[in-house]
């Protein structure tokens, strides 16, 4: 596990057991094949206002397509996933974002508060969203214990990640910090997404207290109102 074989690195990460973020992360990476990789980002100098370029321009980190990744021609260190499940994995991703039709922002980046599982993608009232049935599905029997269903909108999230991005980069609401300054250019969604992949952030959702917060040291947390 990256806890286990990393732990200075990765100390927001308990390394006691394989989760679907851990899994999902994997199969998506092809540096796990055993192959190094490189230029899986690039760095873009935006107009931080295209009406008023006075104000110059600002790094936005984007992820590049696949096709303009450079791979090792051989293998660099041992693959943890073998090549053929890799391209399997690859082509059902790309399946099923094409039969779909629907864009999840987020999808990945969410868990659940209450029992720690993945927040599944769910499009439902014309837009995206996201929802934790607790492990329940139609095949089994529904436990008459089990908590609610828990259900976020996509659209809820959205408007407050700039307030995480910047604490997540800044020293911001850390014991004897500077707080960031309200003339702080405000990242943008794209930009806090970009992040908190790169940076393999994930956000546990409290349905009760509608907060979402991340795995780090800092457990930084934002309220979805």
């Amino acid at each position: 596990m990256v806890r286990a074989a990393d732990p200075v690195r990765n100390p927001h990460r308990e390394g006691q057991r394989w989760v679907l973020n851990t899994v999902r992360a994997i199969l998506a990476n092809p540096r796990y094949t055993g192959r190094q990789v490189w230029n899986r980002q690039r760095t873009d100098h935006d107009l931080v206002d295209p009406a008023n370029t006075t104000l110059g321009h600002h790094d936005v980190m984007r992820w590049n397509t696949p096709t303009d990744w450079i791979i090792s021609a051989r293998p660099a260190h041992p693959a943890l996933v073998s090549e053929v499940d890799f391209i399997t994995v690859q082509n059902l991703r790309t399946r099923r974002e094409t039969t779909s039709g629907h864009t999840y922002l987020l999808t990945g980046l969410l868990c659940c508060g209450i029992c720690g599982r993945r927040m599944e993608s769910h499009w439902t009232h014309h837009r995206p969203g996201y929802r934790c049935r607790h492990g329940h599905t139609s095949a089994t029997r529904p436990d008459p214990g089990r908590a609610l269903n828990a259900y976020l909108r996509e659209d809820h999230v959205l408007p407050h990640l700039a307030a995480l991005h910047l604490r997540l980069t800044s020293r911001l609401g850390r014991p004897g910090s500077a707080s960031v300054s309200r003339d702080a250019v405000q990242p943008t969604p794209a930009q806090a997404i970009a992040h908190l992949r790169s940076e393999e952030i994930t956000l546990a959702y409290d349905p009760a207290a509608r907060t979402l917060t991340a795995d780090t040291p800092q457990a930084e947390r934002i309220t979805i109102s």
